[in-house]
């Protein structure tokens, strides 16, 4: 969790969340983050371990109007329910949350993080020697006896 604390003090501090909050909600919550030296940062974190971050690094509630909820309307004296409210109703794995993320990508390699692929999606086709290798030939057909 201390990697995701860093990603999200990083991400307040560096002015990326306007605009973008669902994508850092997809990232924090789905996404493997590590160093350009491979080093993992964070493999995610659960929405409850985010809303208590959100509420300790004391990210601005205005951001929720980005998820399409009025920060009046949800639970005003406790933050961290205040903030798990919001990350229920940002759908973060919908389409516009990758999209958002994906345009965090960039900047966030700038500030040493390296955001992994979407969770689910394929790997990344191996080369053609490789698959060439690990076919099996054919068995040959046997001929019948007459």
């Amino acid at each position: 969790m201390d990697g995701t604390r860093e990603l999200l003090e990083a991400i307040r501090d560096n002015g990326l969340a306007s605009g973008r909050f669902r994508g850092v909600l997809h990232i924090a919550i789905g996404r493997k983050l590590t160093r350009p030296d491979g080093a993992v940062v964070s493999t995610g974190v659960t929405w409850r371990e985010l809303a208590a971050l959100l509420k300790l690094l004391r990210f601005d509630k205005e951001l929720v109007r980005e998820l399409g909820a009025d920060p009046e309307g949800l639970a005003p004296r406790d933050r961290q329910r205040f903030w798990y409210s919001a990350i229920a109703l940002g759908k973060v794995d919908s389409p516009e949350a990758v999209a958002e993320a994906e345009r965090l990508v960039g900047p966030l390699k700038d500030l040493g993080f390296v955001v992994g692929p979407l969770p689910g999606s394929a790997p990344p086709p191996a080369s053609k020697k490789k698959d060439a290798a690990r076919e099996k030939p054919e068995p040959k057909k046997r001929k019948k006896k007459e």
